[in-house]
């Protein structure tokens, strides 16, 4: 298992990791064109659509295992959320150079359910990355009461943007070309 020391310097990688990574998806997204990958991107709404499905579920079963007192069964469970967050964003931002961005067709009030599902999730999804950065590393270095005080935030959060993200996946997957 990697253990970390805390120290001001972890701190500001996880800070500078956390500004860094949803700066790098938004200019990622705006570029002017889109880069010419090929057809296969139009696979990886799907396969994202599974990875967030995957990852709520490995969220579930860590919270049960740390309920049960099974401390490896979480780091496991963990270990396998953290990781498919990581193939998310590089799927994610694989498809978002290489496509337009996919209109949803429904109107009215499901439209405005869309909407905001999608907002929020953009919003917390955001947000998440530094309390999920920080949650593993307070594991990591072995400070469990910070690491609970950061998951009372980071844990429900992210599994709405897990779950948010599924469902809007299913709202929208009718309009993929």
């Amino acid at each position: 298992m990697i253990t970390l020391t805390k120290s001001p310097k972890n701190n500001l990688i996880i800070n500078v990791i956390s500004i860094a990574i949803p700066l790098a998806v938004a200019g990622l997204l705006s570029l002017p064109s889109k880069l010419p990958l090929g057809d296969w991107t139009k696979i990886l709404p799907h396969l994202i659509g599974i990875i967030n499905s995957t990852t709520a579920l490995s969220l579930i079963i860590a919270l049960i295992a740390v309920k049960k007192n099974n401390i490896e069964g979480h780091r496991k469970a963990m270990g396998a959320a953290v990781l498919q967050g990581a193939v998310f964003l590089v799927l994610y931002i694989l498809y978002h150079v290489a496509n337009e961005s996919t209109k949803f067709g429904g109107e009215g009030l499901i439209k405005g359910i869309y909407l905001f599902l999608l907002s929020s999730h953009i919003i917390l999804s955001i947000g998440v990355v530094r309390l999920v950065l920080m949650a593993l590393y307070h594991a990591l270095a072995g400070d469990i009461n910070a690491h609970k005080k950061t998951v009372k935030w980071a844990y429900p959060i992210w599994l709405y943007v897990s779950v948010s993200g599924v469902i809007v996946y299913l709202m929208i997957s009718p309009y993929y070309v």
